[in-house]
């Protein structure tokens, strides 16, 4: 395999890998416990920004041609580790906020426009993150101090998205395969009846905003590291469309199905759309891109709303009872309080 093939191979399963992760994110917060997050690539951009002026140094470093605040030249992992709890504290405050009084549509809205606030924000004053600009030369994680050749060190940046992706899994799986996962399920399906048994929704529906936005704050780390720059053109509020289609494809609250999407949507549909003939100009082949995801999010709502790989529900053989700590499955008609 020549050299050419090889960095493009590199580049999408690290793509493939922090779009997996945020898949996670956002389907722990959407597809399991019912949270509409359309504010989620807000999250994916803290942890970009966190991670980059942890890693740069002051903005007097690069001649002073950028300026952002916090500078500082911390050594790898922890400027991406405060990236990931930065991205769960914002998912707190937006929390606290956002959900603990709002029915869900109006939970939807207020995440629509705190997306829209903030990267109108981000782009106004040059002194924050640079403005539209955006973030250059940040550094790539260890490059430095293993010395690797360039397609040595994409290789292993893949193998350092793996095993976050491994670490992630671990954390999801025993989320959503617990009772308490369960709780998060039948708070999607019926809050009231959620309520009914005695079960805090609004610290749940805290918990997992706050469990999401991190693993979201990690992607966007990991994929800023990697790339070695961060824009408020990279995250526009209509990216954020693109994970919700990628978990309707996939299959909503199943981590299986998380990373089905993730393959799907973002890689082989929106990457395939480079290969096809060019039709009009270059902002044409733009929207085509948004076209496919669009029809592929109304196809799978209308003819197969479950999704490739559909959530696992608990069944239970009549007169048996689930066993010790667990629940059982609730109505399937949600009611907004």
């Amino acid at each position: 395999m020549n050299l050419a093939m090889q960095f493009y191979l590199t580049t999408l399963l690290v793509f493939l890998g922090v779009n997996v992760l945020a898949c996670w994110g956002l389907n722990l917060q959407f597809g399991v416990a019912g949270v509409i997050n359309f504010a989620f690539v807000v999250f994916q951009a803290i942890g970009a920004y966190t991670t980059a002026v942890l890693s740069m140094g002051p903005d007097t470093a690069y001649g002073g041609f950028q300026h952002y605040i916090l500078g500082n030249k911390l050594p790898f992992p922890l400027p991406l580790l405060i990236g990931t709890a930065v991205g769960a504290l914002l998912g707190l405050l937006l929390g606290m906020i956002g959900l603990r009084r709002l029915r869900s549509d109006y939970e939807a809205m207020v995440m629509l426009v705190v997306s829209v606030i903030a990267t109108k924000f981000v782009t106004s004053d040059t002194g924050l993150l640079n403005g539209p600009a955006g973030l250059a030369l940040i550094p790539h994680p260890l490059a430095s101090t293993l010395g690797l050749a360039p397609i040595d060190y994409a290789w292993f940046y893949v193998g350092l998205v793996a095993v976050s992706c491994a670490l992630c899994y671990v954390v999801v799986h025993r989320i959503t395969n617990s009772p308490y996962g369960r709780m998060l399920r039948a708070m999607r399906e019926n809050e009231r009846a959620a309520v009914a048994l005695g079960k805090n929704v609004a610290a749940m529906r805290l918990a997992v905003f706050a469990v999401g936005g991190g693993i979201a704050a990690l992607s966007g780390g990991l994929l800023a590291g990697f790339i070695g720059a961060w824009s408020p053109g990279g995250w526009l509020y209509v990216e954020t469309f693109t994970l919700f289609t990628a978990i309707i494809v996939g299959g909503m609250g199943s981590n299986l199905g998380a990373v089905v999407g993730a393959l799907l949507v973002p890689v082989v549909f929106l990457e395939g759309t480079r290969f096809l003939p060019t039709i009009g100009s270059s902002e044409v082949m733009a929207g085509l891109q948004w076209i496919v995801i669009g029809l592929l999010a109304m196809a799978f709502l209308w003819f197969w709303p479950r999704g490739i790989v559909p959530e696992r529900r608990s069944a239970y053989a009549p007169g048996e009872l689930p066993s010790q700590g667990s629940h059982p499955a609730l109505p399937l008609e949600r009611h907004s309080s």
